[in-house]
Formats: C-alpha cells, sequence, structure tokens
C-alpha cells in the first residue's frame, strides 16, 4: 500500500460528516421512516437509495478511466470480486434481519445518535455485540486450520 496523502484523515471525516448530515435531512436516520418503508406505506427511501446508487456507480464507472490511482492513497483502481457463498447468504440474512427488526441499517445508526435518538444504543450495542460473536466464531474455526496447516 502506497503512503496516503496527510489530508486522507480528515476527508474520510468530512465525508462521514456529510453522509451523516445526508442521511438526518433525508430522515433515513429515523428508524420510523425505515419501518414505514418495509411496511410499504413510505417509499422515500428508495429515491435516497438509488440517488447514492447513481452517483456511486458513476464515480466507480469513470474514476478508473480519467486516472490510474486513488488520489488520497495512490492505490490502484482494481475490482475485488467476492464468490457468492453461503457466508454470504447467511450475513445478507442476518443485516436484513436485523434492519426489519431495528428499523436502520449500521450507518444510519450512528447518524441516528448524531440527530439525538438515544435509544438507538440498543441496536448499537446489538451491531458490536453481533460483529463480536462473528469474529470470535470466525477465529475459532479457522483455529484448527491453522494448527493443520502449521503441522505440515
Amino acid at each position: 500500500m502506497a503512503d496516503r496523502h496527510p489530508l486522507f484523515k480528515p476527508l474520510v471525516f468530512v465525508g462521514g460528516l456529510i453522509f451523516g448530515f445526508g442521511l438526518g435531512f433525508s430522515h433515513m436516520a429515523r428508524p420510523e421512516v425505515v419501518v414505514n418503508f418495509l411496511l410499504f406505506e413510505d417509499l422515500g427511501l428508495p429515491f435516497v437509495m438509488f440517488g447514492a446508487a447513481i452517483v456511486s456507480g458513476v464515480a466507480f464507472a469513470l474514476l478508473p478511466r480519467i486516472r490510474d490511482a486513488a488520489p488520497l492513497t495512490g492505490d490502484p483502481y482494481e475490482r475485488r470480486l467476492k464468490p457468492f457463498d453461503r457466508n454470504v447468504l447467511v450475513g445478507g440474512a442476518v443485516f436484513g434481519v436485523g434492519w426489519g427488526l431495528s428499523g436502520i441499517c449500521p450507518g444510519a445508526a450512528y447518524a441516528s445518535l448524531g440527530v439525538g435518538n438515544v435509544t438507538i444504543l440498543w441496536a448499537l450495542g446489538g451491531m458490536f455485540l453481533g460483529a463480536y460473536a462473528q469474529g470470535y466464531w470466525r477465529s475459532r474455526s479457522r483455529a484448527p486450520e491453522a494448527a493443520a496447516a502449521g503441522a505440515d
């Protein structure tokens, strides 16, 4: 990995602030808006999501043609294709169930906390607990593989 530009972290911070402000401004940081979408009562969420997907898609399609490397990191642009396997299905299902039960996704949870929704701490606690459990489970399942590889 190339040396990062000194403005890398401040710009990531500013980007996060803009993202959080956008979630707050569009009311997507409010779990009741997400639940209303899931109940087909408020269809504003797809417009926000499609708007973000269009901007991201254009950026991912055009930037590699304009530049050889990312401006702040110097890393080359590349696609990382991951297999569609059991882990993707289970992870997507857990994410979807958590999103439906809490009415909030991880990125919007922090924005929701920023707009004063203190009860979102329960959902954030569940996200941290789930991430810890997954990391623990994954490290335990890989420990026998590492031991077997070391015995060779």
